[in-house]
């Protein structure tokens, strides 16, 4: 069976408990949390927090550059104030680089000139540091200038087999 298929009964065992529909949309601790879209992150159970209390912005490695825009909406309509950059030891991110995913996938089509142009214009972010990918998030938040001038940005890291999290030294970065 295709995970999907347990959808509707699953949700109607959750359903059948809920008791957050008054929820507001603003995040309660004016926190937006990137992080990871690896199945073993879930960042709101791991730092304690409750549905609702911030918004988390999940893509491949949790990388701030194309979390931007959903930063922006987050701070400038729905008053987050504070930016966590959440990384996890074991990442996929650190596995790789851009040009062996693009080989792989031009591999998947073959003389498919469409595929090889629209692969050969993506920057797959991947890294070879968790600490230096968050010190890089880091300061491209802090010198983008649509990130609120007063907005502290933290680093951390999670520890996949651990369950321990750690702050990032190197994100003790000032403008």
């Amino acid at each position: 069976m295709s995970a999907h298929g347990s959808f509707v009964s699953d949700n109607e065992k959750y359903a059948s408990t809920f008791d957050k529909g008054h929820l507001a949309i603003p995040p309660a601790k004016k926190l937006a949390l990137v992080t990871c879209m690896d199945a073993r992150v879930e960042p709101l159970s791991q730092l304690g927090l409750n549905l609702g209390d911030a918004h988390v912005i999940r893509n491949a490695g949790g990388i701030a550059q194309e979390s931007l825009r959903s930063i922006v909406i987050s701070q400038y309509l729905l008053g987050t104030r504070e930016i966590a950059i959440f990384r996890h030891t074991g990442c996929g991110m650190l596995t790789f680089t851009s040009e062996q995913v693009r080989k792989v996938i031009r591999e998947t089509h073959p003389g498919n000139d469409a595929v090889a142009h629209a692969v050969d214009k993506l920057d797959f972010s991947e890294f070879s540091s968790l600490e230096e990918s968050v010190k890089a998030d880091i300061q491209f938040l802090k010198g983008n200038p649509l990130v609120l001038k007063e907005t502290p940005i933290t680093g951390w890291i999670y520890d996949v087999k651990t369950g321990k999290v750690w702050q990032n030294s190197s994100s003790k970065i000032t403008r």
